[in-house]
């Protein structure tokens, strides 16, 4: 269980994304429900919205991953980097990548990289009583 903390958990979206991209792009553009609302609109969910709306949750249960200073989670920020270096390459080199929805989940895990690094300095900062006056002198 202890490996399934180390792992970053946009991996998953990745992963999920990436199998339904390179079965066919027409998969993610699937409705998955429409409601009405009292307005008289509708609303709808595709399968592309769903796994954006998993990446931002899971973006928040990474920076609240990071707020731990020990080996872990130096792991868990090195594999975060190698997955948005991943996003990246599949975004500029996999042509059912070349899309909005995944250049978004590519920013959502570069927000996860600096985001960590930003929130475990800050943390460990205060761990070790490095304050702000220490940084002055």
């Amino acid at each position: 269980m202890r490996v399934f903390r180390i792992i970053p958990t946009l991996f998953y979206t990745v992963v999920v994304y990436n199998i339904l991209a390179l079965l066919g792009g027409d998969i993610l553009n699937a409705g998955i429900w429409k409601i009405g609302l009292v307005s008289g609109a509708e609303w709808s969910l595709s399968v592309n919205e769903l796994i954006l709306t998993l990446s931002v949750i899971f973006l928040y249960i990474e920076i609240f991953k990071s707020t731990r200073t020990s080996t872990s989670s130096i792991i868990d920020h090195g594999l975060s980097m190698g997955l948005f270096i991943i996003c990246l390459l599949e975004f500029i080199m996999i042509p059912s990548m070349g899309n909005s929805t995944f250049f978004i989940i590519m920013l959502i895990c570069l927000l996860d990289v600096v985001a960590g690094f930003t929130v475990t300095i800050s943390t460990a900062r205060r761990d070790f009583g490095i304050g702000a006056h220490a940084m002055d002198s």
